[in-house]
């Protein structure tokens, strides 16, 4: 499997509901730095390992978001290095709006795993 496809079947597994599936991609020591505009986010927003992204990250999801979800545009890649580019789509539990906003991750693979997760995203959007 080359690191394109690995990451799309992560994004597959997303979509589908399928959390343990995308944990079983990520390489035990996963670095995940999350934007700090994230309104769930504390600290640095980095977090380290799949416990601690499921807690920090993905259990927040669903309480702070209707119908959260990931509209991919595009996945490319180069040697370690995978980008996706696309939308988080939703509504803010807080505030009631929906939003569409502009998302792009960097995934680095090591060793066939998700070992490195960089997120740029337009929290204005999605706080307002």
């Amino acid at each position: 499997m080359t690191n394109v496809e690995l990451v799309k079947q992560a994004y597959s597994h997303f979509a589908n509901g399928n959390v343990p599936a995308v944990l079983a991609l990520f390489d035990p020591a996963i670095e995940w730095h999350e934007c700090k505009g994230m309104s769930f986010v504390t600290g640095d927003g980095i977090f380290t390992g799949p416990e601690a992204i499921v807690t920090n990250v993905f259990m927040h999801l669903p309480v702070t978001f209707d119908g959260f979800n990931i509209a991919v545009n595009e996945i490319f890649g180069a040697e370690d290095k995978v980008v996706m580019t696309g939308y988080y789509q939703g509504t803010n539990k807080s505030t009631g709006n929906p939003f569409k906003a502009n998302a792009t991750h960097v995934w680095t693979i090591k060793n066939g795993k998700l070992a490195h997760f960089f997120q740029a995203v337009d929290t204005a959007t999605i706080n307002s």
